[in-house]
């Protein structure tokens, strides 16, 4: 059930089948991938992340820092925004730049998780990686709502959650992605040792073939597969495999046409609401970025101080599922599999006697 999960997933994150393991939870996986991809030495062991990932991402980092006996003031180098929330590429490199001689590793967000800017992916990871820097990144926002070509653009590792955009319902079973140059297992002499990237071992990750031959001798399925540590639930791989499969009816290519459609509808309409507005000061602003190129399906909503609350409460009265990150945001997603221009039309609507007369 995982092997057939990973094939489905393939389209999905753009990796092979054998490059996907489905395991686990996504901070879970964050720290298996950094327990084998973060290895800091006296010179190189610093982590870039953002100024304010997701807080399990920067618990997951903060406490490997700590873990290695490292100080996280001086080894977690932190990215902030600029004041529109945006954290534009030219930043991250020139940080890089600034970092390159003592970093070991990178781990961002594909999309930011507040403001819903898409990083781009295939251009910071080739300047990290000429750096002598692993890269990572986690796909919690992105998996399922872009289009995305891991192996292609040579990402060491990343991982994602299938309980947003993919559907697989709360708490569902996570992936991870390792590179296919990562996952090699060579043996190299007559000893019959194996040879592979250094990780968390567990039973579930040795290989098939040997498995059950029940001696001390860890040798893991080549590929991601190998990464695993304990067995999943066969309950959890159900879930996302129903899920998937509705994936499978179409392709990723094709849901992301529609999204940027609907995606630029929502905008127009909120734009419009904002243009017939009489308030001096604006009820909202629209902090992603209006380039469809540098955002997902989400729009960030940055609500006038103080009405958070009242509209997230309005918004439930009225049937509509639309999450608030605080301070101030709502999270205006219409997502292309099940959303139609009614829907997100209606959305407005609603959202307009949220806000008030």
């Amino acid at each position: 059930m995982a092997e057939d999960c990973a094939i489905k997933s393939a389209d999905i994150v753009g990796g092979s089948s054998s490059e996907i393991v489905i395991m686990s939870t996504l901070t879970i996986n964050l720290h298996l991938m950094m327990a084998s991809f973060y290895k800091p030495t006296e010179k190189r062991h610093k982590v870039i992340l953002e100024w304010k990932p997701f807080p399990s991402d920067h618990y997951a980092i903060e406490s490997q820092v700590v873990w290695h006996g490292l100080d996280p003031e001086k080894s977690m180098i932190k990215i902030r925004p600029d004041d529109d929330f945006i954290i534009t590429t030219e930043l991250i490199l020139r940080t890089i730049d600034e970092h390159a001689e003592d970093t070991a590793l990178i781990l961002l967000p594909g999309i930011q998780y507040y403001s819903g800017q898409l990083f781009d992916i295939p251009r910071i990871t080739a300047y990290a990686q000429a750096r002598g820097i692993l890269v990572g990144w986690d796909l919690a926002h992105a998996a399922g709502n872009v289009e995305l070509k891991l192996h292609d653009w040579n990402v060491d590792f990343a991982c994602w959650c299938t309980y947003k955009y993919i559907n697989a319902g709360p708490g569902s079973i996570a992936g991870a992605f390792v590179h296919e140059r990562h996952g090699q297992v060579e043996f190299k002499n007559d000893s019959g040792k194996p040879s592979y990237r250094p990780r968390l071992m567990g039973w579930y990750g040795g290989d098939k073939r040997v498995r059950f031959n029940m001696d001390n001798t860890f040798i893991p399925t080549a590929g991601a597969g190998g990464y695993q540590v304990s067995n999943p639930s066969a309950i959890d791989l159900a879930s996302l495999s129903g899920a998937l499969s509705v994936f499978n009816k179409t392709s990723m290519r094709d849901l992301r046409s529609k999204a940027l459609v609907l995606t630029a509808y929502a905008e127009h309409l909120m734009d419009q609401m904002l243009a017939e507005s009489s308030d001096e000061t604006p009820l909202f602003r629209v902090i992603t970025p209006r380039d469809p190129a540098q955002r997902g399906t989400q729009l960030s909503v940055l609500l006038r101080e103080g009405l958070l609350e009242n509209v997230s409460q309005a918004l439930e009265e009225n049937g509509v599922i639309c999450d608030k990150r605080k301070p101030d945001v709502i999270r205006v997603a219409p997502v292309p599999l099940y959303t139609r221009f009614e829907d997100v039309w209606k959305f407005m609507e609603v959202l307009r006697g949220a806000l008030g007369p």
